[in-house]
Parts: C-alpha cells; sequence; structure tokens
C-alpha cells in the first residue's frame, strides 16, 4: 500500500499502523497549517487520565504553509513535555531502554515544527523497527496521485477513532486507569510494551 498522510507531533498507535502496512508513504510538506490537529499536539496517559502535549507555534492562526511553522521556545516547552512524559511512563517497563533517545530529540535545536515531527517519526520507527519509505511531497495536490491512498487528516482529535473501519485497536499493558485508553501517542505503546509494539500494531489494522 501506497499512502499519503500529513506531519504529526508524536503520532498515535493509529498512524503507526497505517505506516506499518504501507511500502511507502508520502508526507505532506506543501499544505498549510492546520490548528487544533495533531500537527503539533499528542496525547498521552497519566495519573489523572489522558494528557495533551502541545508545541507552542508562532502564528498558529496564520495558516502558514506547515513548513514555516516555527516552534515558540519561549514557552519551555520541551522541558514541560518531557516532564509529563516522565512522571507518565517513569515507572512504565521500557522507560529506561528509550528515554535517553526521545530526550536527545526533544532537545535537539529545531526551529520548525515540521523538522522536529521528522525526525520524531524517523526515531519512532527506528524503535519499532518498521523499515518503509518516507517521501516529502514536492507540491500540494487536492487528490494524489492515483495508486495513492489519501489518509490526510483521517486521523483527528475531533473525529476519534469510530470512523476508522480499518482500526481495531489491539489492547496492551498501560500504567495507570483499569480501563485500557486506545489510540495514545506511540510512546505509550513503547515504554509499554518495548520489543513487542510492532506486534501490538500489526494486530490492530486490518487494512
Amino acid at each position: 500500500m501506497k499512502l499519503l498522510i500529513e506531519s504529526q507531533y508524536l503520532p498515535s498507535v493509529a498512524y503507526f499502523v497505517l505506516l506499518t502496512n504501507a511500502e511507502e508513504v508520502w508526507i505532506e510538506a506543501q499544505e498549510n497549517f492546520e490548528k487544533q490537529t495533531y500537527r503539533n499536539r499528542c496525547e498521552i496517559l497519566g495519573a489523572n487520565n489522558i494528557q495533551r502535549l502541545s508545541v507552542p507555534l508562532y502564528s498558529a492562526n496564520s495558516g502558514l504553509p506547515i513548513r514555516n511553522m516555527q516552534i515558540d521556545h519561549r514557552q519551555k516547552w520541551a522541558t514541560n513535555h518531557w516532564r509529563t512524559i516522565q512522571s507518565a511512563y517513569g515507572k512504565a517497563p521500557f522507560f529506561d531502554y528509550y528515554a535517553d533517545y526521545l530526550h536527545a530529540e526533544l532537545f535537539k535545536p529545531t526551529k520548525s515544527l515540521f523538522e522536529l515531527n521528522q525526525r520524531l517519526l524517523t526515531l519512532c520507527l527506528k524503535m519499532l523497527g518498521v523499515k518503509v519509505k518516507i517521501n516529502l511531497t514536492e507540491k500540494y495536490d487536492l487528490k494524489p496521485t492515483e495508486g495513492i491512498f489519501d489518509y490526510r487528516s483521517v486521523i483527528h482529535p475531533k473525529k476519534g477513532i469510530e470512523g476508522l473501519t480499518w482500526f481495531r485497536p489491539e489492547s496492551y499493558y498501560q500504567v495507570f486507569g483499569k480501563d485500557f485508553v486506545s489510540n495514545l501517542s506511540i510512546i505509550d505503546l513503547l515504554f509499554c510494551m518495548g520489543p513487542d509494539s510492532l506486534m501490538v500494531l500489526k494486530k490492530s489494522g486490518v487494512l
């Protein structure tokens, strides 16, 4: 399967289910930024249920091209995100195994959201052991080339997972809560399941 999808910050499990089932992926690099999406935020599970991590941006309401969106480092977002991640997953079975790699990427000097997202995507794919060819689009097409499935904005915080007919979330161990919470950021799965994360992803998709 070949697919087109938008850039996301520490994307969700469903996002990686798609990538795991793809032979080639195009990341939409020419769109205008859309606020209140996963492009600059993700969700993790802490002691007080779901917690949202958002990367602050300059001109977030301007509709600028996503590759022009600059991170607002005045808000010390990386420090805040890391403290929240540590609090949520410090006791997870595989936190110590992956933590240093994630910390290094979060704190590496980065001006643009798109660059940050791409670096984190590369890291997560490596930690999962998923090898898939990643391309960046060179122009914006309302409809992608024939043979490429368009998944842009399909995984959206306002839509939930009900419409994702191909996504059948496999439950796995989580640090907090009695009830399983599906489709959190991929770091929830990685910290909790480690090398078994890929198996969970493969069981969670019916593409």
